[in-house]
């Protein structure tokens, strides 16, 4: 049997070609709160077949059907690009073999019940489609149709699609924004990070066709925040999440560097810090957290960092090269800069109030793991104390002192002592904020007031996976999922949020992965080996198994991710039923089958 691949246009794109008598796409009706609205798909000739050009059309025979189980994955060469092969259920599938958003080989993924989930950072795909189903990132998959001849596989799909590996998908224009008010918008984002621009592009993905403006304080376009510490000499253009021009062809007007003051709900206005006004229909507020500042004496003296934006970020690589750099706060962006700095500053020196990094998130065993790690890397801790004055030379840093005595040679300091939601604006606006600042939505991102919204970082939501509390998740993926939940209760969809927070770290060329919500664990089992920096922990509650990180050790987290998307539980009993790594045994059908009544199948590469 020979299976064949080709591109397909998903549904969505296809109706592109169902042409009106003037050539261009028929307009539609979309409805928003009972309001027809008319709209157009992206006006871009489709022709019929999709290898118009056999110049772009490649070929080739792959395997034998039989090479496949159900449930395996395989990564295929054609020459000029390589496509990801799947069997489920006895069809195949086949699609872009790389995450749109780090490039991970998802060939090394897990595959769950018709979708592909991303071995590093948990993006998921459906294997039907390749369109994304779960963050982060932008960019769906390339899906290539599979046909099947004499019992070998054949893929026939389109060169740039499989160089390209990522697909955008459709999205709607704006009708006539010539017509608009420019202090008048349907829908007004405040804030342009990953919740404000997923909620933009989910929009038009759906078929809106009114106005849309995003602003933000910031003076670029929406960019990669966590690359700030992770990649800091990063310029914003190579960081941008879209071109401008993307903005442009889709519609999406961004304000940069324009601060919302005040929110009058009643009257559906947004009043700026200049004192321009804008007019809304539905809102969005996405305006994250805003970094929590030293109180010591000194505290305003150059040369003292949060990092906020890519300047911020450029300027510390900059003045730290070769010179003394002291970092206040083992925080993630802390630990993530002291990384990155230790191999290009002459010393790097980090001080933090607790007496382990990372032990309220990871726990004390894998936060000593992690800081022996740092210590390796030149890196000096000094533990359980604070800043107590900053003292300048010349208008400069030039030393940083310590509440022990500790007094510490500082060229440049960098503070990463934790943050707060940026709320404040909204203080009297009858939105209901709770006591930490945070603003409390429900499943469907809506808060206390119609048609206002609220994503990312300054919210908390109920988590499906802790029984419907209410958190607060700070994770970049989180604030892709909320942005999308947003924007289709925007269009009265009703679709409430259930997602596994996941989050990555990276230091020293080694990343831990984290699936689910781990806060108020009660224990930590694990497995492997810490002094190697190669283990798996599992964070548990009561019985439960509430969350997981790993180091070395993929996709066992992405594995874990999916068990607990699925709603079931791993219970505690379980994960230490297991001294070794099931998955790495050379006997690992075996193993599977041992426990097979202990429901152990989600740890075990085969079986599953």
């Amino acid at each position: 049997v020979e299976v064949k691949i080709e591109v397909v246009i998903p549904e969505k794109e296809r109706s592109k070609e169902e042409m009106s008598p003037n050539g261009k796409a028929s307009p539609l009706i979309y409805k928003v709160n009972g309001t027809a609205r008319h709209y157009h798909l992206e006006e871009h000739p489709v022709a019929s077949n999709p290898y118009h050009n056999p110049k772009d059309v490649v070929e080739a025979s792959v395997c034998h059907v039989k090479d496949l189980e159900n449930g395996q994955m395989r990564e295929v060469d054609l020459g000029c690009g390589k496509a990801l092969l799947i069997k489920e259920s006895g069809e195949f599938h086949a699609m872009g073999h790389k995450c749109p958003h780090y490039g991970a080989p998802l060939v090394k993924g897990v595959l769950s019940k018709g979708r592909v989930r991303c071995p590093w950072h948990g993006a998921c795909f459906n294997i039907s489609t390749g369109d994304i189903e779960d963050f982060p990132g932008l960019d769906s998959l390339p899906r290539f149709q599979v046909k099947i001849e004499k019992e070998k596989v054949y893929i026939r799909a389109s060169k740039q699609a499989l160089q390209t590996q990522r697909r955008t998908k459709m999205m709607a224009k704006c009708i006539s924004l010539s017509n608009y008010n420019l202090s008048s918008t349907n829908v007004l984002i405040i804030g342009a990070g990953a919740a404000g621009l997923v909620c933009a592009e989910t929009l038009r993905q759906e078929g809106f066709s009114d106005r849309i403006v995003m602003c933000t304080m910031d003076r670029h376009l929406p960019y990669d925040r966590p690359k700030l510490s992770k990649s800091m000499d990063s310029h914003p253009e190579q960081i941008a999440l879209r071109p401008k021009e993307f903005f442009c062809t889709y519609d999406i007007e961004v304000l940069t560097e324009m601060q919302v003051a005040a929110v009058d709900v009643k009257s559906k206005i947004a009043v700026f810090k200049d004192g321009f006004k804008m007019e809304y229909n539905k809102l969005l507020i996405a305006t994250g957290n805003t970094p929590k500042t030293l109180s010591c004496k000194g505290k305003e003296m150059e040369n003292v960092f949060n990092i906020r934006t890519p300047e911020d970020a450029n300027r510390v690589v900059k003045l730290a090269t070769s010179k003394n750099v002291v970092i206040v706060g083992a925080s993630f962006l802390g630990m993530e800069v002291a990384a990155y700095l230790a191999e290009r500053a002459h010393s790097v020196s980090l001080v933090e109030l607790e007496h382990v990094p990372f032990k309220k998130f990871f726990g004390e065993r894998v936060g000593r793991a992690v800081m022996k790690m740092f210590e390796n890397n030149r890196v000096k801790f000094y533990m359980q104390t604070e800043v107590s004055e900053l003292r300048e030379q010349e208008g400069k840093l030039k030393e940083v002192v310590l509440k022990s005595g500790k007094v510490l040679r500082a060229d440049v300091c960098v503070v990463g002592v934790g943050a707060v939601p940026a709320t404040g604006f909204l203080k009297q606006s009858g939105i209901n904020i709770d006591s930490k600042g945070f603003i409390v939505v429900n499943k469907m991102m809506q808060t206390n007031i119609p048609g206002v919204f609220a994503a990312g970082d300054a919210v908390t939501f109920p988590l499906a996976l802790r029984n419907n509390k209410k958190v607060n998740v700070p994770h970049w993926q989180m604030a892709h999922m909320h942005g999308r939940i947003a924007a289709l209760n925007m269009l009265a969809h009703g679709t409430e949020i259930s997602t596994v927070p996941y989050l990555w770290t990276a230091m020293f060329g080694k990343s831990i992965r984290y699936a689910g919500h781990g806060e108020g664990f009660d224990d930590v089992v694990i497995q492997g080996d810490l002094d190697e920096l190669k283990f798996v922990a599992f964070y548990t509650k009561s019985d439960e198994v509430v969350a997981v990180a790993s180091m070395n050790y993929d996709p066992i987290v992405s594995k874990v991710a999916e068990v607990l998307a699925a709603g079931r539980t791993i219970r505690k009993r379980d994960v230490e039923a297991f001294p070794w790594a099931p998955w790495e045994t050379p006997h690992c059908t075996v193993v599977f089958l041992s426990f097979r009544t202990g429901d152990m199948s989600w740890l075990t590469g085969k079986g599953s």
